[in-house]
This record gives C-alpha cells, sequence and structure tokens, in this order.
C-alpha cells in the first residue's frame, strides 16, 4: 500500500477463529537493534529526548533500524556509538519485544555490556538533548512518573534493575 525505508502498510483480509473476515491494517517494519551499559556504580547510559509524535520528552536507550546485511548486535553497538559517543564493551542479549504487536510485526533487540569507552562527541547528538548515566536505583520512579515512555526502554531498563537488584547479571 504504502513504502518507505523504515516500515511498509499494508491492508490485510483476516479471516478469525470463528470464520468471519475483516480488514485490519498492519505495518511492516524493518528490525530495531538497541544497546545500553551498565557501570559499576548501577548506572545505565540513556538518551534524553523529544518525541515529536506524543509530543513528549523521556529517557530511552540507543536504538535505531538494522540496515540491510548487518548483524543486530553489531547495529546495536553502532547505534549506541552514534547516538552517545561511547563504544559498548562486549554485548549480552537482554531481551527481544514486539512493542505493538496488534498494529506492527516489528522486534526491537536489545543489548547492553557492563563496560563502554568514550570514544568522542556523539556522531547524532541532535537525537537526544543529553546523555547521561543514570541510576537503575531510579527505573521504577522515573517509569512510574513517566520520565521512561517507549515500551522497548521501560521493558530493558525494569530487566536490568531487577537483576541489579538481584546481584543477577546473567541475561
Amino acid at each position: 500500500m504504502d513504502r518507505s525505508p523504515w516500515l511498509t502498510l499494508n491492508l490485510a483480509d483476516v479471516e478469525l477463529p470463528d470464520g468471519r473476515h475483516l480488514d485490519h491494517y498492519l505495518i511492516r517494519q524493518r528490525p530495531v537493534a538497541l544497546a545500553t551499559t551498565v557501570n559499576e556504580a548501577g548506572e545505565a547510559l540513556l538518551l534524553w529526548r523529544h518525541r515529536f509524535i506524543t509530543d513528549s520528552w523521556g529517557w530511552e536507550l540507543a536504538a535505531g533500524v538494522v540496515e540491510h546485511g548487518e548483524a543486530i548486535e553489531a547495529a546495536a553497538a553502532r547505534e549506541m556509538v552514534e547516538e552517545t559517543g561511547w563504544r559498548p564493551g562486549p554485548l549480552k542479549h537482554l531481551l527481544t519485544v514486539e512493542p505493538s504487536n496488534g498494529l506492527a510485526d516489528g522486534r526491537h533487540h536489545v543489548y547492553w555490556s557492563t563496560t563502554a569507552e568514550y570514544v568522542g562527541h556523539p556522531e547524532d547528538d541532535f537525537e537526544s538533548e543529553r546523555r547521561e548515566w543514570v541510576p537503575l536505583a531510579s527505573v521504577p520512579a522515573l517509569v512510574e512518573r513517566g520520565e521512561i515512555r517507549s515500551a522497548n526502554a521501560v521493558a530493558a531498563l525494569l530487566m536490568l534493575h531487577h537483576m541489579h537488584g538481584s546481584g543477577t547479571e546473567e541475561a
């Protein structure tokens, strides 16, 4: 129906379990890769950014679409460098979420590391107002106050908070 480099909008004829049919719009999306680092102080590297669609500000992880032929883990590391100026150490897969699976087939793959090296000012600094190390201990309150809004960031940061609070680092 409509196509861009990031998504395709389709209209599908859906047959329900009872045999009825309905038209349903769906969005086909390329995979998204996200990354953060949790340092020894229990802080996660996050971006404070504005989302014009919802006209809201919030903390997010570095993220972007996976380029054709690119490994998902490599895309996560690339996005973190481009958006934060920090190169993550060895990445571990944390989780994969489908933030809007009633409307879109997009999968968001979240990675994290325990080390990062500052390599310079972020190439894509226009994507966020600032980049900060945010204590994982503050994540539940930030979610409650609406300062972490995106589904992928909420899921990832609450999971990292749980892992850090329980002393577990296995993803």
